[in-house]
């Protein structure tokens, strides 16, 4: 599918709490199979999941799982924001999340959007919302 938004679908907001490789991955995992089908799809990582958001994630925790996952065939945490991406997922920094974990904007990926919950509540609606 292109991941051209369904606007019959329910968006779908992922909440990314956790600083850990594994919900890292599978929220991303979850964002580009749900955009592939056409749903809006929103990240929004806060607290220690703002390092997910980073151009260099290699400060998550358990990030050697990374390594382990691709050698058995799974799709890894790089491959899967790149995915993500290009299949139109917005993904969302938390300015009070960045500020309280010390993260500089400037080592976020390019794209990432910084902005409060607010933004990302208005932008999951009435849709469907994940916590990882």
């Amino acid at each position: 599918m292109s991941g051209t938004p369904d606007q019959t679908a329910p968006a779908l907001g992922i909440l990314l709490v956790a600083g850990t490789h594994e919900r890292a991955q599978y929220a991303f995992l979850l964002a580009a199979a749900a955009a592939s089908l056409g749903r809006s799809v929103t990240v929004f990582a806060t607290n220690h999941g703002c390092r997910a958001l980073r151009e260099d994630w290699s400060d998550l925790d358990d990030v050697g799982r990374d390594a382990v996952i691709r050698r058995r065939g799974v799709a890894g945490l790089g491959e899967l924001r790149d995915a993500a991406r290009e299949l139109g997922v917005r993904m969302i920094a938390c300015e009070a999340g960045l500020t309280a974990e010390g993260i500089d904007p400037a080592s976020l990926q390019k794209g990432v959007e910084i902005a409060g919950v607010a933004t990302f509540l208005e932008a999951v609606g009435h849709g469907q919302m994940i916590s990882l």
